[in-house]
């Protein structure tokens, strides 16, 4: 099965800071553009971060885009997501998923989706 395989969350305290790692299972990434996704209570999924084939970085959520970090590694097959100062509003699923080459800001172009891992932010 083409997937990526999510780890990295858990529980922590609202000002800390957490790196999600994304692993892709049956197929190689480095033809792709990864995106992290997360999926907060009562909302729709939505992009945080990108990183294409090429190492270009586009952030989706401007308010917040100083907060994560996005990263990969081909060699190992694994992009990251480093998020700093989480507060509640962070509490929610976090996902990856590749498209083509490059960047797109709709979740629903992107494939590949694991299923994800759980962050809770709670004092």
């Amino acid at each position: 099965q083409l997937q990526f395989v999510e780890s990295g969350g858990g529980v922590v305290s609202p000002g800390g800071s957490l790196r999600l790692s994304c692993v892709a299972s049956g197929f190689t990434p480095d033809y792709y553009a990864i995106g992290w996704f997360r999926q907060v209570p009562g909302k729709e999924r939505e992009t945080i971060s990108c990183i294409a084939r090429d190492g270009s970085i586009t952030h989706y959520l401007d308010s917040q885009k100083g907060r994560f970090s996005i990263s990969r590694d081909n060699g190992r097959k694994t992009a990251y997501l480093y998020i700093d100062n989480l507060n509640s509003e962070d509490t929610g699923v976090y996902y990856c998923a590749a498209y083509r080459v490059i960047c797109l800001s709709a979740p629903n172009e992107y494939y590949y989706w694991g299923q994800g891992t759980q962050v809770a932010v709670s004092s």
